[in-house]
């Protein structure tokens, strides 16, 4: 009985999922400290506003969208890597080039938030309220709305290819799809304001579904079957 090949076309997702949590959430805990209690601001805020939040605490915008630069490199390994992994267990479909494509597009918004959002810790920046005001949004935008929107995307595609192949647990695949649905459902925040509701719940519930699919596919020692799913 032939054993099983294992998969060594990429580094650990465990390890990747659990390096981007930290980088991610780090830049959470250090953005804080270093705002001395300062209530935060949000781009939604008077123009005014934001740019007096800003102007107090430069480091903590210039610490924390660091964090959130380097946080895509883990991400978007883990991205391909995932991809990487469901073709070698046999996966011949539509669902892992979706996937692939909403990794891509997240890590990308990550690595643009990031850029953008260390500009507003520039002193000659802060002269012009109106700019700081929109280069804020544009940072929320990229980091908020097209991440989601992207992470929704990665969600779908692994989720629906191992659902056909069952690759994946019954209950994460369904948790993979609620985060498909609420991600996609983050665009809606370009029209309403209640929309960015969905935006925090596909990010941070998206961290979970992270470690739980790495988690799964790095237990699953299946190798590439003699059939596999070409319609989905």
């Amino acid at each position: 009985m032939n054993k099983p090949i294992p998969h060594l076309r990429g580094p650990s997702l465990i390890l990747l999922a659990t390096v981007h949590i930290l980088i991610f959430v780090g830049g959470l805990v250090v953005a804080g400290i270093l705002r001395h209690g300062a209530h935060f601001v949000t781009p939604f805020a008077p123009a005014e506003e934001m740019r007096s939040f800003i102007a107090l605490s430069p480091e903590a915008v210039r610490v924390s969208n660091f964090f959130l630069f380097g946080s895509a490199v883990p991400f978007g390994i883990f991205a391909v890597t995932t991809v990487s992994r469901l073709r070698f267990m046999g996966v011949r479909a539509a669902g892992t080039n979706i996937a692939l494509l909403g990794g891509l597009i997240a890590t990308l918004a990550l690595i643009l938030s990031g850029i953008v959002g260390w500009i507003l810790s520039v002193p000659e920046v802060l002269a012009s309220a109106q700019f700081v005001k929109a280069v804020s949004f544009l940072n929320f935008l990229l980091g908020g709305v097209v991440f989601a929107v992207g992470f929704g995307l990665l969600a779908a595609g692994v989720s629906v290819t191992c659902y056909f192949m069952r690759l994946l647990p019954r209950w994460l695949v369904a948790f993979g799809m609620f985060l498909a649905i609420t991600g996609e459902l983050s665009s809606f925040s370009l029209l309403a304001f209640p929309a960015n509701f969905f935006i925090p719940i596909t990010r941070y519930l998206g961290l979970i579904w992270m470690v739980s699919v790495a988690i799964a596919l790095t237990r699953n020692r299946k190798g590439a079957p003699a059939s596999t799913v070409e319609s989905v």
